[in-house]
């Protein structure tokens, strides 16, 4: 399936009217990467994949309108020719991920902390709502104020009000300079530099603390990116070199490290068990060591925590990470799907109103990814 860019997604509209007339259950995929993120979907298929292109890319303008079916690697690929980026790194999760899918997730990857997340590059969006209707909302421009801010609400919204078409994006530059300090520092040690860097004006860009379980003896060791400036980047490594005995690491070694903690393909990511669930906690930043009887990697210089452990330690694992003002995901489930358990920690009273009454404005025969969220 392809189209002219004058064209509408005429086919994907006449699926979205069909359900919403017979009451049934569509399930939005684009390149299907992230079907384990969150509760089982069923329902008839309605793909993205056919609606690929760069509607319009202004380099100068640092912008990019893309739709929803366009494969990342091919968005990334066409980005870099400018020497431009996506700053929130979007895990790719495989070759088939697309932007549609990454803004829908609202994921980001090591950047975040440091770069800003999804919805805070999501200038306007085009999108199918539940009763068929092409609804565009924002615009190519930060200083859009019209109205609600619709698009950035669809960042993270899973597919549950509408099906994403196209995407206007900001972009930008690749930094001039880029450097991996490694450093030999236990959690307590390596959360603590990290806080009290964080605080400094230093070119900070992501951060992976783990227990490297394939070496010898299992170091526990801190990672550092930085990236900015020429002069700041070789100033800030020379101090933080000093400050905590970091090593600085060779970039051709470190770029597809980087990569792999991006899209979860680092050896930490390989259940260590087939029941096991990998579980994510999103923390504040300056949270101190959580004390939990299972394997850690940390990110976002200390805001997200990873860990395997099994579906019946959720209680303990919530309660834990509420203790710190944070909530826990069941990410990835293991191998018996963890019946019974939500993915999702609960909705406050408040934050479960709006969602209600935005799912009914948008979808209010209930047929987009039923359940997803639940």
């Amino acid at each position: 399936m392809s189209y002219s860019p004058t064209e509408s997604p005429r086919q994907l509209i006449d699926q979205v009217r069909a359900a919403a007339s017979a009451r049934r259950s569509l399930r939005i995929i684009g390149g299907d990467t992230k079907a384990f993120y969150g509760q089982p979907v069923a329902g008839e298929p309605v793909s993205t994949s056919g609606w690929t292109g760069i509607v319009s890319h202004e380099p100068s303008e640092l912008v990019v309108t893309v739709r929803a079916g366009t494969p990342l690697v091919d968005l990334e690929a066409a980005l870099a020719e400018q020497g431009q980026c996506l700053p929130f790194e979007p895990p790719r999760f495989g070759p088939a991920s697309t932007i549609g899918g990454a803004v829908a997730a609202g994921l980001a990857g090591p950047a975040r902390a440091s770069a800003g997340g999804v919805r805070d590059y999501v200038l306007g969006v085009q999108f199918i709502d539940g009763r068929g209707e092409w609804l565009t909302f924002g615009g190519q421009v930060m200083k859009n104020v019209a109205g609600y801010d619709v698009s950035r609400v669809l960042a993270g919204s899973m597919g549950t009000l509408g099906i994403l078409t196209d995407i206007s994006l900001k972009v930008l530059p690749v930094a001039p300079a880029e450097a991996t300090l490694v450093f030999s520092l236990g959690q307590h040690d390596a959360l603590e530099q990290l806080h009290r860097w964080g605080g400094q004006p230093l070119p900070l860009n992501a951060s992976c603390w783990v227990k490297d379980q394939t070496q010898p003896d299992a170091p526990e060791l801190l990672f550092l990116r930085l990236r900015g400036a020429v002069a700041a980047v070789e100033s800030a490594c020379e101090r933080l070199a000093r400050e905590a005995g970091g090593t600085r690491m060779d970039n051709a070694e470190t770029g597809p490290d980087w990569a792999a903690c991006r899209d979860q393909t680092l050896p930490f990511f390989n259940a260590p068990a087939p029941d096991l669930c990998l579980w994510r906690l999103s923390v504040p930043q300056t949270a101190p060591v959580i004390s939990l009887p299972f394997a850690q990697l940390i990110e976002w210089h200390g805001a997200q925590r990873w860990l395997w452990a099994p579906a019946s330690a959720a209680t303990e694992i919530r309660s834990a990470a509420a203790a710190v003002n944070g909530h826990a995901t069941l990410f990835r489930a293991g191998a018996d799907g963890a019946p019974g358990v939500p993915r999702f920690d609960r909705q406050t009273a408040v934050i479960d109103t709006i969602t209600q009454r935005l799912r009914a404005e948008f979808d209010p025969a209930g047929i987009f990814n039923p359940g997803r969220m639940g």
